[in-house]
């Protein structure tokens, strides 16, 4: 795990993580990508063991409350998610009529470069702040509902 102070203890318990664009760029404003971001969560759904309870993908960011199954671990789906969609949406980046392709690249390629933490571009934040929700109903309420009501109460998406 990156330096992140939140940490998986348990691989199959059931989380609320948050993935965050580098330097809260607004990615995903555009259909393509956030099409990306869906076909992702469910190919994890029916290939990788991801039981995904509720998730929201705002502009710049996205929420979900899910676990894993044995025998896939819920840091293995964090980071093979988040490769996978960093190398898709550049790749999509550059091949769709996009306005704000060179900026986006340079900020990505910026990142990667400053970090040391990707070999091109870098498009999330490291880590994805995984909090536990096992054994507390209250917490778990509270972030399923914090989910549901992101996108009404939150300008950026």
């Amino acid at each position: 795990m990156s330096k992140d102070r939140h940490t998986i203890n348990d691989q199959y318990g059931t989380y609320f993580l948050t993935f965050t664009v580098t330097d809260w760029v607004d990615v995903f404003t555009r259909i393509d990508y956030k099409q990306i971001i869906i076909d992702s969560l469910n190919f994890a759904e029916e290939e990788r063991g991801l039981e995904c309870f509720a998730w929201v993908l705002m502009s710049n960011h996205m929420h979900l409350v899910a676990r894993t199954a044995a025998p896939f671990r819920m840091s293995d789906f964090m980071r093979d998610f988040k490769k996978f969609t960093s190398k898709k949406i550049v790749e999509t980046i550059q091949t769709i009529n996009e306005s704000r392709r060179e900026w986006l690249l340079h900020r990505f390629a910026f990142e990667a470069h400053i970090t040391g933490r990707a070999e091109n571009f870098k498009l999330w934040q490291d880590g994805g702040h995984p909090v536990c929700l096992d054994g507390n109903t209250e917490m778990y309420r509270q972030r399923i509902n914090y989910i549901h009501l992101n996108p009404v109460t939150n300008d950026s998406g």
